[in-house]
């Protein structure tokens, strides 16, 4: 039976939001054995394309390919095809981009699976950034408050046959209202009560992120800019585990 702790460490995802391939790799070999995922998203893949992908797995990691796609159906589902033959477990869309995009997105990662015989990845549908308020949806055109917003794309995203959502955790008890609780959760915006908030402006600590029911937290920048990386995440895991005994 598994350990709170160890629970923990599976739902903690973190985010390599790096460009420098070799740093990368450190981080992957000092955390890979305390954490559950590594996201790879916009920046390092720029920089090191398919290539960091594969590094995390050789050194034993997961990944998390964060790259948002937000296109025309079609367009989204190659796009997708290639991110499943890259072997990844969890990728995103964006669910702004239609109840259309997300079908074919998911009909691609589940097709592309069965065709290489890997198992398909977790989708998810990217709700609202947690760097956006209510203010800045309203100057982009949308009139909704944040979390109807939130609450509305997880649903579209749920019809469409995604897997689950990235959202913020303060809008986690509302997507389970209109998702059921196999849908999973995904959660940046998550910092330790003594941290510092940076550019998100709707977080929570992990310790309560888990207990309002997120499935897993995405922490980048208070495990990359601390001394001790490996300290940061078990400091983490940790808080998370107070809300998993």
């Amino acid at each position: 039976m598994e350990t709170p702790t160890e629970k923990a460490e599976k739902k903690l995802i973190v985010a390599m939001d790096i460009d420098d391939l070799s740093q990368a790799r450190d981080l992957v070999k000092e955390l890979k054995d305390s954490v559950g995922l590594f996201k790879v998203g916009h920046q390092l893949f720029t920089r090191s394309g398919p290539s960091a992908v594969a590094m995390v797995h050789e050194e034993g990691g997961k990944v998390f390919l964060d790259l948002k796609y937000h296109d025309i159906p079609h367009t989204v589902k190659n796009a997708i095809e290639a991110a499943v033959a890259l072997k990844v477990a969890m990728l995103n869309v964006h669910a702004a981009g239609g109840s259309a995009m997300m079908k074919a997105a998911a009909e691609a990662a589940r097709s592309k699976a069965r065709a290489i015989t890997v198992t398909p990845p977790i989708l998810l549908g990217v709700t609202v950034l947690t760097s956006l308020s209510d203010a800045d949806l309203a100057d982009v055109g949308f009139h909704s408050p944040v979390a109807e917003e939130v609450t509305r794309l997880a649903a579209l995203a749920y019809a469409s046959g995604l897997n689950g959502v990235v959202a913020s955790p303060h809008e986690i008890s509302l997507i389970r209202r209109v998702c059921p609780t196999e849908f999973l959760i995904v959660t940046p915006g998550v910092r330790l009560p003594d941290a510092t908030k940076d550019d998100q402006k709707r977080i929570l600590t992990p310790r309560d992120a888990i207990h309002a029911g997120a499935d897993y937290l995405v922490i980048g920048r208070p495990i990359l800019q601390a001394s001790d990386p490996k300290t940061a995440a078990q400091k983490i895991v940790d808080d998370m585990a107070g809300a998993l005994v």
